[in-house]
């Protein structure tokens, strides 16, 4: 039998396994739960059905962690998990290749317009998750599409040099050499200096707060908003959500060493502003912020932390935390309805931030 599977190309089992995945994450509720199993209620919280079936079936086919033996096994781990929850795809954007001069050389970027937007717009340079180890243009293309759409908007993907070749501050170098190319070029970008955007989920929402940060600190034109999905920003403190939810929800404990021990391994620099962004003393006059958190999360709590301190310092800030979804369900969104009226709600929250810039 195995002989009769290494002979079908990757690519069709690749889809056999998708059409089996989301056909089983369509079930009716009540067959559901008998994939998913009884409810799992944690900290107030109950997992939100379809992503508690996803997660059992992950873990029938031994795709419990994000890490994996080498950083190349993590890279194709990622890459196929997201095909298989694909689904149909989002229409009606229009994406060209772009590459963003950086200190460290050219980086490859997307540029995506909606359909029928040929007037100047906003602009949202998003910059991909994966523990600043693994992800990709690719890994993030449904999303960036699903964002461009719905949001009406341009997006930016910007690829940058990844971990343990290029080890910290390699990323949040490029990143920030990004931003200040597309504020330089925004015309050609279709948008103007005046109407950049800053975003990403997880290391990426970790790499637009860090931009922002730069941004204010050093004199740059601020971004008009970020977004930041989930993030990233405190590698030097174990907060109580990492406890609750550092095993069974996607991201674990053992996936965030494993990241940061590849991206910055001297533990001595993790308070490092660059990487830590909650460590900043003084976070006045940053870019208005829609920061949004997954209930079961391990990052959850310093995310959350992140928008009170925002908060705090006079930044307007539209702070929503899904409780009943798991790290990276962004990426996720074409394998249920729950999951795709999830990025509905985020799309509402980042058009309304935007209208605050606009003042409509």
């Amino acid at each position: 039998m195995s002989k009769v599977l290494d002979a079908i190309p990757a690519s069709v089992q690749q889809r056999a396994q998708s059409a089996v995945l989301l056909s089983l994450l369509r079930l009716p509720r009540p067959l559901l739960r008998r994939v998913a199993g009884p409810p799992t209620r944690v900290d107030g919280q109950e997992l939100a059905l379809e992503v508690q079936a996803l997660l059992r079936l992950q873990a029938l086919a031994g795709q419990e962690r994000m890490a994996a033996d080498t950083p190349e096994k993590a890279r194709a781990g990622m890459a196929q998990g997201i095909e298989v929850v694909r689904g149909a795809g989002v229409s009606g954007v229009q994406v060209s290749k772009r590459t963003v001069s950086a200190g460290s050389g050219e980086l490859p970027a997307r540029l995506y317009r909606p359909e029928g937007r040929t007037e100047p717009s906003t602009l949202l340079v998003f910059y991909h998750g994966g523990g600043w180890v693994v992800g990709d243009l690719d890994t993030h293309d449904e999303l960036c599409r699903f964002l461009a759409k719905h949001a009406d908007i341009r997006v930016l993907s910007v690829d940058y040099r990844l971990a343990p070749e290029h080890p910290f501050p390699a990323a949040a170098e490029d990143a920030v050499d990004a931003y200040q190319y597309v504020l330089e070029n925004a015309e050609d970008l279709g948008s103007s200096a005046d109407s950049i955007a800053v975003g990403g989920d997880s290391a990426g929402g970790n790499l637009a707060a860090v931009v922002s940060q730069h941004a204010t600190a050093n004199g740059l034109k601020s971004p008009v908003l970020q977004l930041l999905l989930y993030p990233a920003t405190d590698a030097g403190t174990r907060r109580r959500s990492r406890e609750l939810f550092g095993n069974g929800f996607l991201l674990t404990d053992g996936d965030m060493d494993w990241f940061m021990d590849m991206y910055q391994p001297e533990v001595s620099a993790r308070s490092d502003q660059r990487l830590s962004v909650l460590r900043n003393e003084d976070l006045t006059g940053l870019a208005p912020t829609v920061l949004i958190t997954a209930g079961f999360d391990p990052l959850r709590d310093e995310g959350e932390e992140y928008g009170r301190r925002l908060s705090e310092a006079g930044v307007p800030v539209i702070s929503r935390r899904f409780p009943d979804l798991i790290h990276g369900f962004a990426n996720l969104f074409g394998a249920s309805p729950r999951l795709r009226e999830a990025m509905f709600e985020i799309v509402g929250e980042l058009r309304a931030g935007l209208s605050l810039h606009s003042g409509g």
